[in-house]
């Protein structure tokens, strides 16, 4: 089964971006556990104050759709809600390999 990457943004109610990013960074500290969750970077842009991107890697798509129903998961998403006000996936990806910090 081929790796799974996704690239995401969240627009979040203004002034709430720090708060959606201090969230989703609790995500991605949930996700350590996980070894199937190669990276999930939260990323910000100065040109879109109110949008949070996320970029994660699993080992395949299952494993991605399985993290979402994890309870820790859960709860996280039950936080974000009231500050979501939209979601876009810009691109779903096959990665290939390169260079990897880790």
């Amino acid at each position: 089964m081929s790796k799974f990457g996704l690239f995401g943004k969240f627009l979040v109610k203004e002034g709430e971006r720090d708060r959606l990013v201090s969230i989703l960074l609790e995500a991605a500290d949930s996700m350590q556990k996980l070894k199937e969750c190669e990276k999930y970077l939260v990323n910000i842009s100065e040109e879109e104050p109110n949008s949070v991107f996320v970029y994660e890697i699993w080992s395949n798509e299952n494993a991605h759709q399985a993290s979402l129903s994890l309870e820790a998961t859960q709860l996280l998403i039950e936080r974000a809600k009231p500050i979501i006000t939209g979601m876009e996936r810009i691109s779903t990806f096959q990665p290939m390999g390169g260079k990897d910090k880790n």
